[in-house]
């Protein structure tokens, strides 16, 4: 399991003493157990129990995922506002992360995908994006970045 993994990195991080890993493993964890403790919460606000609630390997993708769109976001600004030094230390947080992260597919197989998706869904303009995004985010997720897939789905239908 996932969260196992991250564990374990987190363990040995901490015994070898690798800083930079060890500050990106306590921030991973810390959103999983906010996820672990959301979702928990809206179990018990649907009239469950309230015992306490572990994430499949899917959410906890789907949590990594989340942080590293949001170094990226940081790297952005970063080097916006001229701070290399900080745009190079999100980056190798990103790295960190990938490890958890399932294989990335690389831009011409997201583009396959894009023609199979625009060609199921019927799609024939930039209006029908919506189906074809539908269509096509469960069979990358996690897999492709977000930003990427909409703009080949974009220049698919323009």
């Amino acid at each position: 399991m996932l969260k196992e993994k991250i564990e374990t990195d987190f363990k040995s991080a901490f015994k070898e003493k690798r800083q930079s890993e060890l500050s990106t493993l306590k921030m991973l964890k810390a959103a999983v157990l906010y996820k672990e403790k959301d979702k928990q919460y809206q179990e018990c606000k649907k009239g469950g129990d309230s015992k306490p609630v572990a994430l499949t390997d899917d959410e906890i993708i789907g949590v990594v995922g989340a942080e590293v769109k949001k170094l990226r976001d940081s790297i952005a600004l970063f080097e916006q506002g001229g701070r290399a030094d900080l745009a190079k230390l999100a980056q190798g947080e990103i790295e960190t992360l990938m490890r958890y992260m399932p294989a990335q597919m690389n831009e011409a197989e997201v583009k396959e995908l894009v023609a199979l998706a625009v060609k199921e869904s019927g799609a024939a303009c930039i209006k029908d994006m919506s189906k074809v995004m539908a269509a096509l985010m469960p069979k990358v997720k996690g897999k492709a970045d977000g930003t990427l897939v909409s703009r080949l789905v974009k220049e698919a239908l323009s």
